[in-house]
């Protein structure tokens, strides 16, 4: 509670945030730990916040590579979406899209168990991702369901097959706007 999400970092308790305002549940059934930029302008103005040393030796050195790592894979897959979109690899470079980048990681932890109660609960409630992708690193637990259609009502849902140790990449809402809905 010591590193308590501050200025969009930090950490969030177990039913603090519910991703779909919309339902009447208490929140969802996550805890979870944000880090962003290592450098430049968002990393001064949002500083991470790390545990101590002490608490989790070597966890910081840890996850700020495996940051530079992640976005590394982000800035490659950039450039393949950019190719299928017949245009330079390096488009998303040449526009500022990647200048001072906004990625943020969310370390998101589900304990499968909930509290008893006559209200439906999600682990991460119904949402659009909201950037241009996102990566999800999936360790072959179920549960992560995708709707391929938002305009249409019924939302249909399907289950994604995670792969253990595979990324699941996620169209985000800026990338489908940019495209025209050609990517979702």
């Amino acid at each position: 509670m010591a590193l308590l999400r501050r200025d969009l970092l930090g950490y969030t308790p177990l039913y603090a945030e519910k991703l779909d305002p919309s339902l009447s549940s208490i929140g969802d059934s996550k805890e979870s730990f944000y880090f962003g930029s290592l450098e430049g302008v968002l990393a001064q103005r949002y500083p991470n916040q790390w545990p101590s040393e002490g608490i989790l030796p070597s966890w910081r050195q840890t996850m700020e590579t495996y940051y530079k790592n992640v976005l590394s894979v982000g800035r490659k897959l950039l450039g393949l979406i950019a190719l299928a979109l017949d245009l330079d690899e390096d488009f998303f470079e040449k526009v500022g899209a990647l200048n001072d980048p906004t990625a943020v990681v969310r370390l998101l932890r589900y304990p499968g168990e909930v509290i008893s109660s006559d209200v439906e609960t999600y682990g991460a409630s119904a949402h659009s991702d909201y950037g241009m992708v996102t990566l999800l690193l999936t360790d072959g637990v179920p549960g992560l369901q995708v709707c391929r259609d938002k305009s249409k009502q019924p939302h249909i849902w399907e289950d994604v097959p995670g792969i253990k140790g595979a990324f699941i990449v996620n169209i985000g809402d800026m990338m489908e706007r940019w495209t025209n809905g050609l990517f979702r």
